[in-house]
Order: structure tokens, then sequence, then C-alpha cells
């Protein structure tokens, strides 16, 4: 049965993650977006946490730790918390390891996984999103077409984080038998990298436009499995860090409100302001209890889809939302780029496109 309490370990994987979040990333988070420059010394900070790490089996260097997408979730809300760029690139590497995990050959693991155990920062990158109108994580238009032992990929990718400093580079595509992934060498061929995108948020982390011109690659690069499972986990992530982006917003504004006076008595007692309060305090509780159903049901084995699907588009919507009604209790101070509501309403309007960024 689905619970509403972490458990021991849980709870104490929470608590040294907000930890994190609170003392080293929400300091850095304001100059990391107004620089576009992600602090290395923090990439290696989170790594030494072993988030990444711990989930990858002992045979191939990690400690084995379980999998677990609902602990995953309860990660990505903290991390978002303290910052949504610095947590997408914290968690860059998952894009890679969960599914070579889940999906890969022993071959690939072997070659792909004990990149990721080394005791420094190891970036990685999955290539989701395509640049065009209606894009549909179900009709990707990518397109791998199979010959004598390999595949020819072509298409266009968009918001890929971290592809030019990612050794390997997971793309997803189009096939015969429906979407499905393969992993990519950065030297590969007919693959190439754009120019660092220019975006309205998330610009502490790097996004690249990725363009696959007859890209030749042999079969065995191909995951094999079912790749929707994946895909569960990636929007799960994702509604997580809407979660996490909310409530820094929700909590900011409360105190704003609480502190803030006219005509003698804090804006919290005003009710115009105390209801949008309240409002934001029961959106960000309802999209947290859609992400932790969602990430009960993959971890029960169960799927997942639906929950997945509905977490991701609530989360989209409520993010939005209680980022935007945060500003407007700030008045004219949450415009002033001194104030985080500003930056958490750039990040939070991304989550509606937002395909494949994160991975729990």
């Amino acid at each position: 049965m689905l619970g509403f309490q972490p458990d021991d370990e849980q709870q104490l994987i929470r608590d040294t993650v907000a930890e994190f979040a609170r003392e080293q990333l929400r300091p850095l988070a304001h100059e990391a977006d107004e620089s576009g420059v992600f602090p290395t010394s923090v990439a290696q900070q989170a790594w030494e946490l072993g988030l990444v790490q711990s989930t990858i089996p002992e045979a191939y260097g990690g400690v084995g730790a379980e999998s677990s997408a609902t602990t995953g979730s309860l990660i990505c809300e903290e991390l978002a918390w303290g910052d949504l760029s610095l947590a997408l690139h914290i968690l860059s590497p998952q894009l890679v390891t969960y599914p070579v995990m889940a999906l890969g050959t022993h071959e690939q693991k072997t070659q792909i996984l004990n990149d990721y155990v080394g005791p420094h920062f190891t970036a990685g990158t999955a290539a989701v999103m395509e640049p065009r109108f209606g894009f549909d994580l179900n009709e990707l238009a990518t397109t791998a077409e199979q010959h004598t032992g390999e595949f020819v990929l072509n298409g266009t990718k968009c918001f890929v984080p971290l592809a030019a400093e990612a050794a390997y580079l997971l793309v997803y595509a189009r096939g015969d038998s429906g979407i499905t992934a393969f992993l990519l060498p950065q030297d590969t061929p007919g693959l190439s990298i754009g120019e660092r995108e220019k975006n309205m948020g998330l610009k502490a982390v790097a996004t690249y436009e990725l363009r696959l011109d007859n890209c030749r690659v042999p079969a065995s690069s191909q995951l094999q499995g079912a790749i929707q499972p994946v895909l569960n986990r990636s929007r799960v992530a994702l509604s997580a860090m809407a979660v996490g982006i909310a409530r820094a917003a929700y909590e900011y504004a409360r105190e704003y409100a609480k502190e803030r006076r006219a005509f003698g008595t804090a804006i919290a007692q005003k009710q115009a302001i105390a209801f949008m309060l309240a409002e934001m305090a029961m959106e960000v509780d309802a999209a947290r209890l859609l992400v932790w159903e969602a990430a009960w049901r993959i971890d029960t084995g169960a799927d997942a889809t639906r929950e997945a699907c509905l977490a991701k588009n609530y989360a989209a919507t409520m993010v939005l939302k209680v980022t935007d009604n945060a500003v407007q209790t700030l008045g004219g101070h949450g415009y002033i780029r001194d104030h985080p509501v500003e930056r958490w309403l750039r990040n939070g309007r991304g989550f509606a496109t937002f395909e494949g960024l994160a991975m729990i």
C-alpha cells in the first residue's frame, strides 16, 4: 500500500540532499543564472554524495543500492528546490546510467557504467526533444533505419544538456518497432553538436542542438527492451523537480508576505494574498501526491504510464501557476532579478515542453 511517510533510509537521504541544496545550491543559484556558468566544485561535491554511483551494480563498480523511483523523486524535489539548472546538471549522468542499467546488454553495461563510478563527476546526456511544432514523444521525427548490422540515424534534437562534454549521448529515435534508443560516442561520424542554446530559463545548464546526418551506428549500440518504463521515470523526475521549484516559490512568497507591511498590517493578513498562498500550498501538495503515486507504481513493477503522464501534466500546469502567483505576491519586487521568484517563473515555464531532461 502507498504510504505518505518516507522510511528511515529515505528520510536520511532526503535530509542530506535538502541540506546540500540549502547550503550549496541556493546561495549559488543567482550568480550561476546571471553568468550562465555552472560551478564545477558543486558538481564534484554532489558527486561525492553518491547520488548516481550508489545505484550502479557492484559488478560494474557501483554500490548496488536499490534504484527506487520514490527515493529518486525525493532527491529531485530537494535539488530543484535549491535550483533547477544546477539539479539538472548534477543528475545528468543518470540520463545514461539508468537506461543502460535497465535495458543495456552486459557489454554495454561494462563499456558505459565503469565511466560513472570514478572519483570525479562525469557528465551524461540524452537527446529526446525535437525543435518542431507539436512535438510528441511517441511520434519522434528522428528516424533509425535498420540495415545489415547497423542503423542509420537522421534527425535534429534540441535541449540536449551537457552534449559538448558528455562522452556518450543516448539518442532516442523512431524505429520499425517504435521508439528506441542508441548509445553514441560524441565523435560518431554524422553526429554534430551545435552552439550552446540561449534559453529563457535554465541558464546555468548548457543545452545544445544536435544533428544526425546519415549517422551510421552498429546494431550493438541499440538498447534492448521497452523504452516506455524509462520514459515514465523521466516524467516522474521532471514532475518532482516542478514540485521542488513550486515549493521554493511558495515558501519564499509566504515569508515575504509575513514581513511585508501595508497600511499597518502584514500583507499575508490581506484576504486576497492569504487565499492565494493557501491555493499555492494545496497545488504543491496535490502535485507531490501524484508524483509519489507514479513513483510507487514504478517501484512495485506496475505499469505507471498513466500515472506518470498525469503527474507530468499536472505538475507542469501547477508550477507555472504557483511561480506566477509568487511573483504577484511580491508585487513590483517580484519582477526584480534580485528576488529568485522571477527565475523560478522562467524555469517553471519550461515544464510544459520539457521531456527527457532528467531521470530517476
